[in-house]
């Protein structure tokens, strides 16, 4: 069957909800093992586990959980052990570094801001800020919309205005909230975002870091940012100087289930 891991915490950490269910259906039990100074937050894992909504939810209400009582790392979906003592038999090999990245984590939360372009705000923007393509657009519609090659000319020119825009404004946003947090990891940019960042922030900082998307939105209506946070801090498992052969994450020791197709 094998053991499904959510994540790691310090053994010492606050119990979790004797009822909190985990992935499967129907939903796995979620318990706690132990071994010296770390535990791991698991379940068994379901014959056939998939990326569905419902066990990813469930995976991130469990961390969610974990995150409210103290500090957790938490694992990708899908992580799962061969068994039970292979779980602790990670968290005894890798207790120093585990531990290290805990104490790194104490008292912080993870802020994802994802970043893409209002088109009618952005193209008045950039028909603002140039005249070439201002220009040219008024003696388009002058001449009742202009030639074929105007029209494409002008498609272009204000397709690399907006590619331009979108380095600009993504490199804005970083230079604005990195330094209100502690680090920042770039996520992968998936279609239609034009930043995808994560901020590692201290919980103690959280209302100003907050304020500053806040500022950042005001000062740039041409933006549509998506906030999602306080969150466990997914992208700050591994420190920036781990390498991935390490298992920092345990990922070299527990397999990933990968999504249909």
């Amino acid at each position: 069957m094998g053991t499904y891991v959510y994540g790691i915490v310090r053994a010492s950490h606050s119990p979790l909800r004797q009822d909190l269910e985990g992935v499967g259906e129907p939903a796995r039990p979620v318990r706690v093992m132990r071994q010296g100074e770390l535990a791991a937050i698991v379940s068994d894992a379901p014959e056939e586990l998939r990326p569905k909504r419902r066990d990813l939810l469930a995976h991130l209400r469990v961390l969610d959980e974990a995150a409210a009582q103290g500090t957790v790392l938490p694992m990708r979906f899908g992580s799962v052990s061969v068994d039970d003592d292979t779980v602790t038999a990670v968290l005894g090999e890798r207790a120093e570094h585990f531990l290290e990245r805990l104490r790194a984590l104490d008292g912080t939360a993870e802020y994802n801001v994802k970043a893409n372009h209002d088109e009618e705000a952005v193209l008045r923007l950039i028909m603002a800020q140039r005249e070439v393509i201002r220009s040219l657009a008024d003696a388009n519609r002058k001449a009742g919309g202009g030639t074929q090659e105007q029209r494409m000319r002008l498609g272009q020119m204000i397709a690399d205005a907006v590619q331009e825009r979108e380095v600009t404004d993504a490199e804005l946003l970083h230079q604005a909230l990195a330094p209100l947090a502690g680090h920042v990891s770039a996520g992968a940019q998936s279609t239609g975002w034009l930043a995808n960042l994560s901020f590692l922030v201290d919980r103690r900082s959280a209302e100003r870091f907050v304020a500053g998307i806040e500022e950042f939105r005001q000062q740039h209506p041409h933006l549509d940012l998506r906030v999602n946070g306080p969150l466990p801090p997914y992208s700050f498992v591994d420190s920036p100087t781990s390498e991935q052969t390490e298992g920092g994450t345990a990922q070299a020791f527990w397999t990933t289930a990968q999504p249909n197709g």
